[in-house]
Formats: C-alpha cells, sequence, structure tokens
C-alpha cells in the first residue's frame, strides 16, 4: 500500500509550507485526486491518522476532491467521462481518446485555522 508513504509526503510537505508561513495551526488539508489516479481514496483516509500521529496535524481535517477522468474522442473531438461505457465516445462509440483529466494528485489546499497565523487565517 503506497498510500501511506504518500500520505507521510503529504505531511511533510505541508509541514514545509506551514513553517515558512510561521503557521502554527492548520484546520484541513484538501487534495485533488483523479478517478484514475494510482491512488485510492479510501486508502488515504486510512493512512491518514497514520501520517498525522505525533505531528501537529493530529486534528487537522483531511478533505479528498475527486477529479473526473475525461477524455477528447480523436474521432469526433467531443470530451466525454471515459469510466462511462468502458472509454468508449458516447457519439461514435471510438475507443480512441486523448486523456485530459483523471490522473492527477495535488494538495490542492492548506487551511490556516483561524489565529493560526498573526490572528489571520490565510490559506496557501
Amino acid at each position: 500500500m503506497h498510500e501511506l508513504g504518500i500520505m507521510f509526503e503529504v505531511i511533510k510537505r505541508v509541514e514545509a509550507v506551514a513553517k515558512q508561513h510561521q503557521v502554527d495551526r492548520v484546520e484541513k488539508i484538501v487534495l485533488q485526486v483523479g478517478e484514475i489516479a494510482t491512488v485510492i481514496p479510501h486508502f488515504l483516509r486510512e493512512c491518514y491518522p497514520v501520517a498525522v500521529d505525533r505531528t501537529d496535524f493530529v486534528d487537522t481535517e483531511l478533505v479528498i476532491e475527486m477529479i473526473p477522468a475525461n477524455g477528447c474522442c480523436r474521432q469526433c473531438d467531443i470530451v466525454y467521462h471515459l469510466m462511462k461505457d468502458e472509454g468508449r465516445c458516447p457519439n461514435c462509440h471510438q475507443m480512441n481518446f486523448d486523456e485530459l483529466s483523471g490522473r492527477e494528485f495535488s494538495i490542492k489546499e492548506i487551511v490556516v485555522a483561524e489565529g493560526g497565523k498573526n490572528g489571520s487565517s490565510p490559506n496557501y
């Protein structure tokens, strides 16, 4: 399960951003995960408590936003959801597409707790 290693890396990066911006408390970490990424959101959630154990992020909320897997048909130029109809274009029924989205994995947002930095609450 590589999700545990990924969560440790996420926490390491959030710690670095918090330190760089002199943030005391982070309220929420928002991740974006593509629908066909090699990362399984359920396992990320399961690993999160272990990754934040003995850190300043124990009470920090983890939010995972899913990015749909979309493709553009090379035959008819239609953009469609790849997870429907086994990846076939709903217009011409071909499986000849360019992936547009769905493999992403990123830290979208780090939400600073109220008063987390000099009484303000900027987000990063």
